[in-house]
């Protein structure tokens, strides 16, 4: 099965060439508007749900630290890797 687009010939009347760029100008203003108008609803949707977080967080009560309390510590056993001959351990 052999697929081919129909040939795009540009029109040779100056009319039609200068309706065709404004044409494409327009399609592509009207994309980049869209754009602009979803990038700016992702920033404003952002924005607000980082401010309900923090006003949720300031609103919780904050819970006092024991006096003697040690702090969480991960702790484990490190080996290091060098990065030229394997060497056995």
């Amino acid at each position: 099965m052999y697929f081919a687009m129909p040939s795009m010939r540009r029109p040779r009347h100056p009319l039609a060439r200068a309706l065709s760029l404004l044409l494409g100008v327009a399609v592509l203003g009207v994309l980049l508007v869209f754009g602009l108008v979803v990038a700016g609803v992702l920033l404003v949707g952002g924005v607000v749900l980082l401010a309900v977080r923090q006003w949720k967080q300031g609103r919780a009560p904050a819970k006092p630290m024991a006096p003697n309390a040690q702090p969480a510590v991960l702790e484990g056993e490190f080996v290091v890797i060098r990065q030229g001959r394997p060497v056995a351990h």
